[in-house]
C-alpha cells in the first residue's frame, strides 16, 4: 500500500506545481570569483567529423570548471579556521592525497526541505541593497516580520540580496564589486540563521558575506560560523529574482550536488517548488 505521505505527494504532483529555477546558466565568460578556475566549455567533437555507415553523427564536449563557479554549494572542506575544518578536524592531515573523504562535496546529501526567502530589498523598501551594505540581524528580523515567515530548524533560508540583478544584466565587473564591494549577510547576521538551526542557507552573490569596498575576499566571517562552527552549507550565485517576483516566500527546496569525490563544493541546480 502507498503511504499517506507518498500518496500526498503523488496528488500535489497531480494537482500541478510550479517550479522556480535558482540556478544560474553556465556560460563562457559569466561574472564569478576571481578564486576560482574560470568555466570553459569546447566540443572536441562535431557533427561531420565521424559519420557511421548509415549516415548517424555524433558531436560531444568536454568542460572545466572550479567547483564554485556559477550556482555551487560549499561542502565543510572548503574553509578551515586556525588549521581546524568542522568537528575540530585537522585539515592538512584532511587533504594528504588531495581529496577530503570526511567532508568532501560527495558527503552532501541530496537536500529535499522547507525553504524560506528572505527578500531583504523587499523587506526595507529598496530594488536591491548597496555596495559593500551589510545584511544585518535586524534587516533579517524586520524581513521574516514583514513577510509573515518563520524559520524552522532543518529549513533552508534563501537571502535575497537583489544584487544578482547584476548578473542577469551582463555588469559582471559590479556582480564582482571588486572595488564597490557587495551587499552580504553579516557575521552576527549568520549566527542568527545558524542558532535557529538552518540546514543551509544561501544568497545570490558570489561570496554569501558581505564584501567591503576594495577587500575582496580577504574576510570571510559567515563562512568561518556556519562552514566551520556550525556544519551548515553554503549555496552561493543563487538567482532568486523570479522568487521574488512571483511573491513567494516559502517552498519546497529541491537541490542535490554532484558526487564529487572529496570536492571541496559542487555545481548545482537548485528549484523552489510550489503548487500550482
Amino acid at each position: 500500500m502507498t503511504a499517506p505521505a507518498t500518496t500526498a505527494l503523488l496528488d500535489a504532483v497531480a494537482g500541478g506545481l510550479e517550479i522556480h529555477d535558482l540556478g544560474r546558466m553556465l556560460t563562457v565568460g559569466m561574472p564569478q570569483s576571481p578564486n576560482h578556475p574560470a568555466y570553459w566549455h569546447a566540443m572536441p567533437r562535431r557533427h561531420g567529423d565521424m559519420v557511421r555507415a548509415d549516415g548517424g553523427s555524433a558531436a560531444n564536449d568536454m568542460i572545466s570548471m572550479g567547483t564554485h563557479v556559477g550556482t555551487h554549494v560549499d561542502a565543510l572542506a572548503h574553509v578551515s579556521q586556525d588549521g581546524l575544518l568542522h568537528g575540530g578536524v585537522d585539515a592538512a592531515q584532511a587533504q594528504v592525497g588531495g581529496r577530503f573523504v570526511d567532508h568532501g562535496a560527495h558527503t552532501i546529501a541530496p537536500i529535499v526541505r522547507r525553504g524560506v526567502l528572505l527578500d531583504v530589498p523587499g523587506a526595507l523598501g529598496v530594488d536591491r541593497m548597496e555596495p559593500g551594505q551589510e545584511i544585518t540581524v535586524a534587516d533579517l528580523e524586520k524581513t521574516l516580520d514583514g513577510q509573515g515567515s518563520e524559520i524552522r530548524a532543518g529549513d533552508v533560508a534563501l537571502v535575497r540580496s537583489g544584487w544578482g540583478q547584476h548578473f542577469d544584466n551582463g555588469d559582471g565587473d559590479t556582480y564582482r564589486g571588486l572595488t564597490t564591494g557587495v551587499p552580504g549577510v553579516s557575521e552576527a547576521g549568520a549566527t542568527f540563521l545558524a542558532d535557529l538551526g538552518v540546514h543551509a542557507t544561501g544568497a545570490d552573490t558570489i561570496a554569501y558575506e558581505r564584501l567591503a569596498p576594495g577587500a575582496g575576499h580577504g574576510l570571510l566571517p559567515a563562512h568561518r560560523v556556519l562552514l566551520v562552527e556550525r556544519g551548515i552549507y553554503i549555496i552561493e550565485a543563487m538567482d532568486l529574482e523570479g522568487l521574488a517576483r512571483a511573491g513567494v516566500h516559502e517552498f519546497l527546496f529541491v537541490m542535490s550536488p554532484l558526487k564529487l569525490f572529496g570536492a571541496t563544493g559542487s555545481p548545482v541546480r537548485p528549484l523552489a517548488v510550489v503548487g500550482a
